[in-house]
């Protein structure tokens, strides 16, 4: 009776800790992509919110700068492509292009001091400068997630999981040395 018993323990053994170990991996690695893809929604978010102000933004400064056009329109065009962005590459590269398009703007604002003391545009400037803030915490935050998952990838056991299930590591999302900065959104 003690062989049947030992027999039937090796073998719950053999074949229970591998799965047990899988799962346990597996379970670990989904965790950690479902906070991969809530800090990019997070990335999102902000930058939508960024681009939602800026229409606002450019209207209440054609009002007082209509000969700026150029400018105006390469904010709007930026803003754009921001929202068309798919990955974190393109993102980062239409935010950057989106940042040099507001530093534009603050000189067109700084030739309107009249500009400067509109009610509509001080609430606005406000409301942007808090949300390049959100979007620098939600960035670090997208890749301090991206770093768990992809370094759990990486090691062993789990990197035969991840390959078993299709998980696959995340590109960071980097920022030229220029997009480091929080913009001056500050006209005064």
């Amino acid at each position: 009776m003690n062989k049947k018993i030992m027999i039937i323990v090796i073998i719950v053994l053999i074949i229970g800790v591998p799965i047990a170990v899988i799962a346990g991996n597996y379970n670990n690695l989904v965790t950690l992509d479902e906070e991969v893809n809530n800090s990019w929604a997070q990335v999102e978010n902000q930058l939508k919110r960024r681009a939602d102000l800026i229409p606002n933004l450019v209207e209440t400064v054609k009002g007082f700068a209509a000969q700026e056009e150029d400018i105006l329109v390469g904010v709007t065009e930026a803003r754009s492509r921001v929202v068309a962005a798919d990955s974190p590459e393109e993102l980062a590269n239409a935010n950057q292009e989106l940042t040099g398009a507001l530093q534009g703007l603050n000189v067109v604002v700084e030739r309107y001091p009249e500009l400067k003391s509109n009610e509509n545009f001080m609430q606005l400037q406000d409301e942007l400068a808090g949300t390049e803030n959100r979007i620098a915490v939600a960035r670090k935050d997208y890749n301090e997630s991206a770093r768990d998952l992809n370094g759990k990838i990486r090691r062993f056991p789990t990197n035969i999981v991840a390959g078993i299930f299709g998980i696959e590591q995340r590109e960071y999302f980097e920022v030229s040395e220029e997009d480091t900065e929080v913009p001056d959104v500050n006209f005064e």
